[in-house]
């Protein structure tokens, strides 16, 4: 039977495999967050964003990647583990002594207990809202036009039918050189030059302060191609309407949506619908059982004790195997669930099924052992039997 008691061997296991399950989760998140945050440099190129908002951005990943590495960080940790054990006939030792296969098995599924609830909590509660904060702060530096657009030297437009230009920047930040084409009206185009050029924001709205220029304005109408230019010492352009192509799209994704909203949803303001809402309820609740799964896999297999001449690099791949077998149809199931509504029955049940196999399988492999064990206590029984016997007969 399996026994959670916290004994002195089950604490020196556990040290064993959260030492390790920490090690390749920093690192496997590490590489990953890197590669990650490579996509978002255009911020300090580009755009002359600071490094502080750069970090700020890619740590607000951070949650939804640890969500998705930690089941295979457990499963790595736990292979390491026994392969570990095995090499230094500890597990020989273990079996040798009377321990059963839970008595390792016991530390390593508390680990892989306590990353489920981690991963439950992050999906329920951390993703949505870094994921929905991530999304606010990305829509705010691209609707930024200061660092969108005025860039020195470059011709953007922020978008169709608006063109802004400037030739450089002075120590205090002013724009020197400054050009807006605009001919969003279809009727009239207004082209602004200036020598120079400030942003001023206040009460929420930004405004383009404009020094020593012209407006140019022309009608586009056929019967009149004339251009009015009027000097102005000041002029003040409001641009807070200024915004790249698309950011006017308000609608969320189903992952930055909360657990409430998801059984409460609003499909209109989702992008997606109703089958994406519902996969991704499902996927954030049933992606916890994965570490149970991978751990219950590598104990059934690489729990048992194996001599030194025995290959040890083909349970682990036999593990893996089935690992990554498991969680591409668990995957498929969830892409399914955005499809039909019967497939939230295999998603559950894949992962379900395949823990209790696992565990059934690690009990099965367990038999011999106990056998081998009664084998043993009878035949060191055996001699004190055989002699109550003779005496027993020659007393007759």
């Amino acid at each position: 039977m399996m026994s959670f008691r916290p004994t002195l061997f089950s604490r020196y296991v556990f040290r064993q495999v959260a030492s390790a399950f920490l090690l390749i989760l920093l690192t496997l998140t590490g590489i990953v967050w890197m590669a990650t945050a490579l996509k978002q440099l255009d911020l300090l190129t580009s755009k002359g964003q600071g490094i502080l908002l750069f970090l700020h951005m890619t740590m607000l990943t951070l949650p939804s990647l640890i969500g998705l590495i930690a089941p295979n960080a457990v499963l790595m940790s736990v292979l390491y583990t026994l392969d570990r054990m095995n090499s230094d006939s500890e597990v020989i030792v273990t079996a040798a002594s009377g321990g059963t296969i839970w008595r390792i098995g016991s530390a390593l599924l508390a680990l892989a207990a306590i990353v489920s609830s981690l991963i439950l909590m992050i999906n329920v509660f951390v993703t949505p809202a870094s994921s929905r904060a991530l999304r606010d702060l990305i829509l705010e530096v691209r609707t930024d036009l200061i660092s969108q657009v005025l860039q020195p030297g470059r011709f953007s437009s922020p978008m169709t039918g608006l063109t802004f230009h400037i030739r450089d920047r002075d120590d205090s930040g002013d724009m020197l050189g400054l050009l807006v084409h605009d001919e969003r009206d279809p009727e009239t185009t207004m082209s602004y030059l200036a020598k120079r050029g400030r942003i001023l924001k206040h009460d929420g709205d930004a405004y383009l302060v404009m020094f020593d220029g012209q407006v140019h304005r022309s009608n586009n109408a056929e019967t009149d191609k004339g251009v009015q230019i009027v000097d102005f010492d000041q002029y003040m352009l409001n641009i807070s309407t200024f915004s790249p192509t698309g950011d006017s799209d308000r609608t969320l994704k189903p992952k930055e949506l909360s657990l409430w909203e998801l059984l409460n949803p609003d499909p209109e303001n989702v992008k997606g619908g109703m089958g994406k809402i519902r996969s991704e309820l499902h996927e954030r609740i049933s992606s916890p059982l994965y570490p149970m799964l991978f751990t219950f896999l590598a104990v059934s297999v690489l729990g048992h004790a194996r001599t030194t001449r025995q290959s040890r690099w083909g349970p682990v791949m036999f593990v893996v195997g089935l690992a990554i077998a498991v969680r591409i149809a668990g995957i498929t199931m969830t892409n399914l669930v955005a499809l039909n509504p019967w497939a939230v029955v295999p998603l559950y049940a894949i992962p379900v099924i395949a823990i209790l196999v696992a565990a059934w399988a690690a009990h099965v492999r367990m038999a011999p052992e106990l056998r081998s064990k009664l084998s043993v206590d009878l035949k060191s029984k055996l001699p004190n039997i055989k002699f109550g016997i003779a005496r027993g007969i020659k007393a007759k």
